[in-house]
């Protein structure tokens, strides 16, 4: 079954390739019917799982290479499956605001595809081994995609990201031997990792665990390993940074949760230090953002800031805060993935990013200006949004195990506040008035359908949480939570 949703995006990317036309709109159509036959099936394996059933449920398994110890293993829990969801649902976003890509459009929509079905590969993979060929894999795609496709400095942001995620793949990579060589079946399989791992000395599980944080952390990106991010969001298309914030950074914070699994003793005694660089990381973020004239560098830096918040809930190391960060990673993608859009889409009309070009959209483009005050506005953490939900959970979460200093959560969501109540009154409600081509029918069903979500989640969490606390729960009972 998860087979299926893994390789459904390869064989539109296949049927890309020899599809004998040269006019992009037949190319759209094609990669739009593949996006959205991916996101129904990924809601159809949605009515599949049972939140109340077994942790890993779909399971399939095939093997690769039993002399090694390597496995096809598929399978999808509570966390796993929401990240599959987000995924299917930002890649459509994405294609479906790429209508009017002309230049390259056959390679552009093969990548994306390409791309999808590697996220798809890392969420649900259940050995190791597989786990890091997905992780791999995605790396490519991304690279052509900015290289070939993106802004003016498009080959040093390209190089940038390249390097800083194969240097953090390699740490991971070697962690990811040690853990094989404690493994009782001398396997891949996560669940035979996680057993060698837990009865692993703990300065053995420390050090196997600072190779996996590097690896992750360069993804997420946790301060200092986040270099690479504000250049690779600046040069790449928009609708590839609604991917890359929206989904290619929880793979970084997935990675840490099934560290968690795997290395309980490790985690429980760098608890404070995680929690230290998730403080640092909401601070800096927020305060770069708040700096930035460029949209889109303040967009990639709010992104540090708000997986922060990601860190702070896996620290917490409890049912309440793992619950948060999940809840975190799917509305972050979802606001970042609006934000990104409208960027993207002012950027074509008004070929600038620099919020001083720009001034009141009030009467001239609506649409614009209410979109861009709901994404804002549900960036910080507003009551009725998604981020509200996850921010409380973190807040609450934390509180117990450092009391006081949880302020400091406050603390950057006013920051976050200055930031994009900034961006609103000079797009929304002063300066001057300028004429600017309002959003089209299908720009704003995208934005649309992504504000539903987030409401949606705001207003009504509980398929969500129902959906993650079982996995949650087992998590936070390694920790005694």
């Amino acid at each position: 079954m998860l087979k299926v949703l893994v390789f459904l995006p390869v064989v539109g990317a296949v049927l890309m390739a020899v599809l004998p036309v040269r006019r992009a709109l037949p190319l759209w159509q094609v990669a739009m019917a593949f996006a959205l036959a991916a996101l129904g099936y990924a809601l159809w394996l949605a009515g599949q799982f049972d939140p109340a059933g077994a942790a890993v449920q779909m399971f399939e398994s095939q093997a690769w290479n039993r002399r090694l110890g390597s496995y096809f293993a598929l399978g999808v829990d509570g966390i796993s499956l929401a990240m599959v969801l987000l995924t299917a649902l930002l890649s459509l976003i994405a294609i479906l605001v790429s209508r009017r890509m002309e230049e390259g459009a056959r390679l552009y929509f093969l990548l994306v595809l390409l791309l999808e079905s590697a996220m798809f590969g890392v969420f649900l993979a259940r050995d190791w081994s597989l786990f890091y060929v997905f992780w791999e894999a995605t790396l490519l795609p991304l690279f052509f995609l900015i290289d070939r496709l993106g802004g003016v400095n498009r080959q040093r942001a390209a190089l940038n990201f390249f390097l800083y995620t194969l240097g953090g793949s390699v740490f991971m990579l070697v962690a990811l031997l040690f853990l094989y060589d404690a493994a009782p079946g001398h396997s891949f399989a996560m669940a035979d990792m996680a057993e060698g791992g837990r009865n692993l000395p703990l300065n053995t599980q420390l050090l196997i665990f600072a190779g996996l944080f590097i690896g992750f952390g360069v993804k997420m990106p946790v301060f200092p390993l986040h270099g690479w991010l504000p250049l690779a969001h600046v040069e790449a298309p928009s609708p590839v940074s609604i991917l890359l914030s929206g989904v290619l950074l929880k793979m970084g914070a997935y990675g840490l949760i099934r560290a968690a699994e795997t290395l309980p003793a490790a985690l429980l005694a760098t608890q404070d230090w995680l929690a230290i660089l998730a403080f640092i990381s909401l601070l800096y973020g927020g305060i770069l953002a708040w700096r930035q004239q460029d949209l889109k560098a303040m967009v990639a830096y709010s992104s540090i800031s708000h997986m922060g918040v990601v860190l702070l809930g896996i620290s917490t190391l409890n049912v309440t805060g793992l619950t948060g960060a999940v809840m975190q990673m799917v509305a972050h993608g979802l606001t970042a993935g609006m934000l990104f859009l409208i960027v993207g889409l002012l950027y074509q009309r008004q070929h600038s990013r620099d919020l001083a070009d720009y001034g009141s959209l009030v009467g001239k483009a609506p649409r614009f200006v209410f979109f861009t005050a709901f994404a804002l506005l549900a960036a910080i953490g507003l009551p009725g949004s998604a981020g509200f939900i996850a921010e409380l959970h973190a807040l609450v979460g934390g509180f117990p195990r450092w009391g006081a200093w949880i302020v400091l959560l406050g603390l950057a969501m006013l920051i976050g506040a200055a930031y994009s109540l900034r961006v609103i009154g000079r797009l929304c409600l002063k300066g001057e008035p300028m004429e600017l081509a309002d959003m089209t029918r299908t720009e704003t069903m995208a934005a649309g359908l992504l504000a539903v979500c987030v409401l949606g989640l705001g207003v009504w969490p509980a398929p969500l949480l129902d959906l993650v606390a079982g996995s949650v729960g087992q998590v936070a009972r390694l920790f005694g939570a």
